[in-house]
């Protein structure tokens, strides 16, 4: 079923550190193929086809990602890829996207969500984000899909859940929240996956743009002021360069998430990674039979458990083990799996041209 008066953003800026010499500043992680012959960018807004109306979806990136943005996606009109003047993080985004979506439509429903997390299930997601929709739509609540945890993660914020929200057959699957959680460290994160009441945060989330702008004349009067500032479409390019880079820098959790009088949390029955390193890759691209993922122009010998990314020139592993290698034209990483998470301290060694 497409949702007619539903409008879904793609939140879609990044810095593009942690996936060097492929990832730059204008070409961060969501603007890679890292996984097949699509970005992720564009496998995340062709997971919306067929639910959410091509005209209603709308990509919020950043000046110096705009052409590159394009680039990604260009079956969608040039107006739905709006680039942010300044980096405010993601509650002014927010204000901007309910701005949007209400002028649009008065009844709109608001869908959010990050550019580069991968999603095999596509079925399923469609049905639970139409779900969310549909409760979003008819109580008002802001509905947060979140990730049952497999693992102690540290590198994820979480969601902690409370009663089941009604009664029904997914009863089990509706919760209130509870509160948001910042990433703990590991025992927390061990206590919060024994606890069972835990949800990684996928910074999914979907409310009414009434709703929204109730909780921000709430709570942070200033973004309810922008958001009712915008009369019609055609008052984007002023308030984008006049009253956006005087909003507040903060991220949506802290300005509205927390305190917000009705949030519930719908427990996500697809699969789902964010990819957030190297070593993600071989949940996608499957290991060969020494442990080896290898994406292009690979040979190895004697060589296991290894990550190798070619983009065009030969990469030979010879006698290795646990290591990750990545070539682009102008640049090589060879780094220990274990280090990965390190990849963006090489930032300030490098020349400007290479970031």
């Amino acid at each position: 079923m497409i949702l007619r008066k539903t409008f879904a953003f793609v939140m879609a800026g990044g810095s593009g550190e942690r996936f060097w010499p492929m990832s730059r500043q204008s070409t961060p992680k969501h603007l890679l193929r890292l996984l097949d012959d699509k970005t992720l960018l564009e496998t995340t807004v062709r997971r919306l086809e067929g639910l959410i109306p091509l005209e209603n979806t709308f990509i919020l990136t950043n000046a110096a990602q705009l052409d590159s943005t394009r680039s990604a996606v260009p079956f969608l009109p040039a107006a739905s890829i709006i680039a942010e003047p300044a980096k405010r993080d993601t509650a002014p985004a927010c204000a901007l996207a309910t701005a949007i979506a209400r002028v649009l439509d008065p009844e709109a429903v608001c869908i959010i969500l990050p550019a580069d997390a991968m999603i095999h299930d596509v079925d399923k997601f469609r049905a639970q984000l139409s779900d969310a929709a549909e409760t979003s739509s008819q109580t008002g609540a802001i509905v947060t899909l979140g990730i049952p945890p497999s693992f102690p993660a540290t590198g994820y914020g979480y969601l902690e859940t409370g009663d089941a929200r009604a009664d029904g057959a997914n009863a089990s699957r509706i919760r209130n929240l509870r509160r948001f959680v910042e990433k703990p460290d590991l025992e927390t994160a061990s206590a919060y996956l024994a606890a069972g009441t835990f949800l990684w945060n996928a910074g999914i989330f979907v409310w009414r743009a009434s709703a929204f702008l109730e909780e921000t004349r709430r709570q942070l009067p200033h973004l309810a002021d922008f958001i009712e500032s915008m009369r019609t479409i055609d008052d984007l390019p002023h308030l984008l360069a006049e009253r956006f880079p005087a909003l507040p820098k903060i991220s949506v959790d802290y300005a509205i998430m927390e305190n917000a009088r009705d949030v519930v949390a719908v427990l996500a029955e697809f699969d789902w990674d964010d990819v957030g390193a190297w070593t993600a890759l071989p949940a996608h691209i499957p290991p060969d039979a020494h442990g080896n993922s290898l994406r292009g122009p690979v040979v190895q010998h004697d060589a296991m458990n290894n990550i190798a990314v070619s983009n065009g020139r030969l990469i030979a592993l010879c006698g290795v083990s646990g290591l990750v290698v990545v070539e682009t034209p102008d640049a090589i990483l060879v780094c220990d799996k274990n280090s990965v998470q390190d990849v963006k301290a090489l930032q300030p060694l490098l020349p400007p041209e290479l970031k």
